[in-house]
């Protein structure tokens, strides 16, 4: 059975608190896992969560920050310390491949896991694997960053009352399926268009172009709201985003599911920041993420 969905890791901004750790996110994507934006701590967290190494075949880092980065290290080593069958690849900004090298290499350990290295300098595409498009656009922060966004390729729907309408049926709808026609019927004739599901990452930035691309028609957004909206000149100054920000950004986007996260520690409520957002008049569904949370993919249409 196939699962989509996302396992946060991680919470907190610059500064974790009692409740929430660094930042890092699973998604899981049918068979496969891509861990975004692994901070301190998130080895730790991954057990906590019911996470292993083998459930990690990507790792996407937004820029390197060390509340988005400085768990690679463990996480890396962990990979190899449980020789993960298959390939992992590493995707992170071409702009910080030093730092890369220095959490890959930052103490001595055995190699055992081909990590492919694929640095990002553009926007554009980064992988098609058939299951999903992965592609980058740069995101403004005072570091490269870089956002992600995940997107299935639409596939087709068969309507039964129309199969049975055209006397179809058995092996002869797998036939129509793979060869697109059966004497006189067509597939378009008997099916309908199913969209494939769209899935964003959006971390620290300011608002630019890069966002609303990212967000455009998700399923579900995952974005940084590091800040409320009485502290919107701290957002601005610091490159990042009020929660109503990223509403408002979901909203005109028509995204089903936002996901708000990377909370500055100083506030305590955070039951203000779902306020701050739907205040903004997004409507969809919404979450404001804990550690340890388990968030599914929407359902299709």
């Amino acid at each position: 059975m196939s699962v989509r969905e996302l396992v946060v890791l991680g919470t907190a901004s610059q500064v974790p608190t009692r409740h929430r750790n660094h930042n890092g996110y699973l998604l899981r994507w049918d068979g496969e896992g891509i861990l975004f934006d692994p901070g301190e701590g998130t080895q730790r967290q991954m057990l906590r969560a019911g996470v292993a190494a083998h459930d990690i075949h990507r790792i996407c880092v937004t820029h390197f920050h060390g509340d988005h980065s400085l768990g690679l290290a463990g996480v890396v080593q962990r990979i190899n310390l449980d020789k993960v069958p298959h390939p992992v690849t590493a995707h992170y900004p071409r702009s910080g491949q030093r730092f890369f090298d220095r959490l890959r290499y930052a103490t001595a350990y055995r190699e055992t896991v081909d990590i492919a290295e694929e640095p990002v300098d553009a926007d554009g595409v980064l992988a098609d694997t058939g299951a999903y498009t992965l592609t980058a656009h740069r995101l403004s922060h005072p570091v490269e960053s870089y956002g992600y966004r995940l997107t299935e390729p639409d596939g087709r729907r068969m309507l039964p009352d129309r199969l049975a309408a055209h006397g179809i049926k058995g092996p002869d709808v797998g036939r129509l399926q793979r060869e697109g026609r059966l004497g006189d019927v067509t597939l378009e004739d008997v099916s309908e268009t199913r969209r494939g599901q769209r899935f964003a990452f959006v971390m620290d930035t300011s608002l630019c172009d890069g966002v609303h691309t990212l967000a455009e028609g998700c399923d579900m957004l995952v974005i940084e709201s590091t800040f409320l909206g009485e502290d919107i000149a701290l957002a601005e100054e610091f490159g990042h985003l009020t929660a109503g920000q990223a509403a408002t950004v979901a909203r005109d986007a028509g995204v089903r599911h936002l996901v708000l996260t990377h909370f500055s520690q100083r506030y305590s409520d955070p039951d203000e920041f779902e306020r701050q957002a739907r205040a903004a008049g997004f409507e969809g569904e919404l979450t404001v993420a804990k550690d340890l949370q388990r968030v599914p993919m929407p359902k299709r249409r």
